[in-house]
């Protein structure tokens, strides 16, 4: 029997302009740090952004927002709160401090709860921070969330760089729009990973260098739009 929360997700996400998806190949990369970043700079843009934390091997936006003392607010499903100017959920609110051990269809379940229960408003943006990796998350965000884009991010790392070409194949086999890949944390002036990212048909959107700056504005998200990371993401955040 279909699972009826399924045909809720489409009502939930209807409002919504454009669902970006921050993804990684490998854990470590700063993709939570891009995701929240560039939900940030959306919204000193003056657009209506949520941001859906679904990492579910260690969701961390909320530390890096400073999100302390919020809750969703229970209203025929939960409607996020607002921290820093945009509409935040995590599943840091189930999980709390815990590591949530999910496998298989535990985590469809708790994946396609969290979808079918969340009430955004009306969104210009919708910013997914991913679970890294090609996992069961993964490719269920895939099925279950029409018009979903992917913005992957990647070190200058040849190890990291191999799970992004997997992952940017498994995209592009499914039809599923690349917006781009961005290398983080980038500590040398070299362009072989630009180069590899358009031999696979991918654009390549940004080298963000290695910020030292980045680790004490975590909590602080004016201090953190004030690092080269953001300078560089805002640019990103110009061209979606």
């Amino acid at each position: 029997m279909a699972d009826p929360r399924v045909n809720i997700i489409d009502k939930r996400l209807k409002n919504i302009r454009r669902i970006i998806a921050v993804s990684s190949g490998k854990g470590g990369v700063g993709k939570s740090m891009v995701a929240t970043t560039l939900a940030l700079s959306l919204v000193k843009r003056g657009c209506k952004v949520g941001l859906f934390d679904l990492d579910f091997t260690s969701p961390s936006t909320h530390i890096i927002l400073g999100a302390e003392g919020v809750q969703p607010c229970e209203e025929k499903g939960l409607i996020p709160p607002v921290v820093h100017g945009l509409e935040y959920m995590s599943l840091v609110y189930y999980s709390g401090n815990h590591a949530a051990p999910l496998r298989g269809a535990d985590t469809s379940n708790a994946l396609i709860e969290l979808l079918a229960v969340t009430l955004w408003s009306d969104l210009d943006y919708l910013v997914i921070d991913m679970p890294p990796g090609i996992g069961d998350a993964v490719l269920d965000l895939i099925r279950f969330v029409k018009r979903i884009e992917f913005l992957v991010v990647t070190t200058s790392s040849q190890l990291a760089f191999e799970t992004v070409k997997k992952l940017g194949g498994l995209l592009q086999e499914l039809g599923v729009p690349v917006l781009g890949v961005v290398e983080n944390m980038k500590m040398t002036e070299s362009t072989n990973l630009q180069q590899q990212t358009e031999a696979l048909g991918l654009k390549f959107l940004a080298g963000i260098p290695y910020d030292p700056k980045v680790e004490a504005a975590i909590g602080d998200a004016e201090n953190l739009l004030k690092t080269e990371v953001a300078r560089k993401v805002k640019a990103i955040a110009q061209t979606v």
